[in-house]
């Protein structure tokens, strides 16, 4: 235990984080490392001499961004160079702060790093401590990520075929880098620690990796899912069940939400302990989270449910009033009640026919129903983005004729309907979608079409046709033109999504502006409300609306399971399902 300058000497061999938490006030307690890096650590403690740092408290959070041209300076030496400083012309100063020794680092690295060359790295972090370079924060973190990088990968030469950095390499000279950081003074941060515990993951150390992410709270630094990446996977190779569970109840302590790696880890490691019960609990929060499952992750479905272990989990009577209402408190598809049924279970890849009817088993899927309130937070926060990055004006004023002209029973993304199979924009082709729109309409209106003005004053739109066509959509409050410098996605996208209605496009929404959503609400939204446009040369256009159920994992009350797959997500090719039921044994 360690407490203010004190240390046991049994207590010699440790991380190198120990030493940067002497005189914090914190009792910490370390661990042995593991053999390979023990040698390590004991020099590290021999020929470092331990000075008192300041507490936790009494670092600035601001000093860890240390400029690339920052160096430790006597107050004569900094006055004096003030002086200098001021003399200098404002261009004389930004050419010197380029080339500063520590702005050429950081450019070298900078370079080192995108091309993964550690071999070089090491070489300028070598030169720069032999001439007296003044490495920050940045610098670190750069030579910290390659070690990691080099030392998880297995690989580590460099662009030229250089020999010399092979993975055990990155990870001795992680561990000395990070013991130099420390030596500096160098306050860490999360890319810090996270990179670090890498490092001792790749060291087979998840004890270690573990204490690293624990220690981020006491600078004040929240961990992030890549910061537990290291520390739940390496649990979860070795099999340690218990350790890979606490870790991930300190993920839910933080406020980290997993993701498919993650959870799809944990539904190995639980399968593979025999727990049935953490079994169930992965695939639900797979379903809550994740919706559909890659083809690694549907693999380990699929050998659960055909192992011995999950033949024996189930129940042969169960509560059947508790499963319908779980059922309906949690909208349908999934009730949350435990394992149904006894026996073993009939495992299928299969398909689902136009109206969610399972083609293996002839269960038919469920469309799980979306809180209102959901639909209205989504369309506030849409609101919220689109000022960030939009004109506020123009967007506001799109809010209000929305207020006046709508609502609208479909929204159409112009540009991406008139430029559908070819590449010249077409008002034939969107007039021909806005026309079938309007047979389809419960109320008979013309949907809203977004069109960027410059589609609509100029090229194709100054063919007499397209002029009267315009002007009749206009009239008809139909037409709605983003202003010059928007981006008209987030005008049809709030449309759509204040309207509570339709949206045709092809744009699968997956790109920046997309994931600057952040939420699970917008692929639910998305499933129910798009309707993508499909061509043939007999019918024309052919509108493919959203599926009547819901592609997600479902539980049905009589305990079958339907997992969906990302195999198959486009016009042509049908969805993969995994069915997994056992019907027949019910009673």
């Amino acid at each position: 235990m360690l407490y203010g300058n004190s240390f046991m000497p049994s207590l010699a061999r440790t991380s190198p984080l120990f030493l940067f938490f002497v005189n914090t006030q914190l009792p910490l307690i370390f661990r042995r490392s593991r053999r390979h890096c023990r040698p390590f650590f004991i020099q590290c403690c021999k020929s470092f001499s331990v000075k008192p740092l300041p507490s936790v408290g009494s670092f600035s959070m601001e000093k860890q961004r240390i400029g690339f041209g920052s160096l430790a300076m006597s107050s004569s030496e900094s006055s004096s160079a003030s002086i200098a400083a001021n003399s200098m012309s404002n261009r004389a100063k930004k050419k010197a702060l380029r080339e500063s020794p520590e702005a050429v680092l950081k450019y070298k690295l900078d370079m080192c790093s995108k091309n993964g060359d550690l071999v070089e790295a090491l070489r300028l972090y070598n030169e720069a401590r032999s001439n007296g370079v003044q490495l920050n924060l940045y610098h670190y973190n750069v030579l910290l990520y390659l070690c990691a990088s080099s030392s998880t990968s297995g690989s580590g030469s460099g662009p030229s075929g250089e020999s010399g950095s092979s993975s055990s390499v990155g990870l001795k000279m992680g561990f000395e880098i990070f013991r130099q950081m420390v030596v500096d003074k160098v306050v860490p941060n999360e890319a810090t620690f996270t990179n670090t515990a890498r490092l001792a993951s790749a060291a087979e150390d998840p004890e270690m990796a573990f204490d690293l992410v624990k220690q981020m709270k006491s600078f004040g630094i929240p961990p992030r899912l890549r910061s537990y990446g290291p520390v739940l996977f390496g649990f979860c190779k070795k099999g340690e069940v218990d350790r890979a569970y606490e870790v991930d109840a300190h993920m839910v302590e933080s406020g980290v939400v997993a993701e498919e790696p993650e959870l799809s880890a944990l539904l190995k490691l639980s399968a593979d302990a025999k727990k049935g019960d953490k079994v169930y609990e992965m695939l639900h929060r797979l379903r809550a989270g994740v919706r559909q499952v890659s083809e690694s992750t549907v693999g380990i479905v699929e050998d659960w449910f055909k192992s011995e272990e999950a033949a024996k989990v189930g129940e042969e009577h169960w509560d059947v009033n508790k499963v319908e209402e779980g059922i309906v408190k949690g909208g349908g598809g999934w009730h949350g009640q435990g394992w149904l049924g006894t026996g073993s279970w009939k495992v299928t890849r299969t398909q689902m026919d136009g109206k969610g009817v399972c083609q293996s088993c002839g269960e038919k899927l469920v469309c799980i129903d979306i809180d209102p309130k959901e639909t209205e937070n989504f369309a506030n926060s849409l609101a919220s983005l689109a000022f960030q990055r939009e004109a506020k004006a123009d967007f506001e004023r799109f809010q209000d004729w929305l207020q006046e002209h709508g609502p609208f029973d479909a929204v159409v993304d112009g540009a991406n309907v008139g430029l559908t199979n070819q590449h010249n924009f077409s008002f034939s082709e969107l007039r021909s979608v806005v026309n079938q729109l309007h047979q389809l309409s419960p109320s008979k209106r013309l949907p809203l079409v977004i069109l960027h003005k410059s589609r609509v004053t100029g090229g194709p739109a100054q063919n007499p046709n397209n002029k009267k066509l315009l002007a009749s959509w206009q009239k008809s409050g139909a037409l709605y033109a983003t202003p010059p410098g928007s981006n008209d996605d987030w005008y049809w996208l709030y449309a759509a999504v204040s309207c509570k209605c339709l949206l045709v496009t092809n744009d699968e929404m997956r790109d920046h502006l997309f994931q600057l959503l952040g939420t699970s609400f917008f692929p639910r939204w998305k499933e129910k409300h798009q309707v993508r446009l499909g061509f043939s040369k007999k019918k024309g256009h052919i509108l493919h609306m959203p599926p009547p159920y819901s592609i997600v994992i479902q539980e049905s009350k009589e305990g079958s399971w339907h997992v969906p797959t990302v195999t198959g997500d486009d016009l042509e090719t049908p969805r993969q399902w995994l069915c997994a039921t056992r019907a027949w044994d019910k009673i």
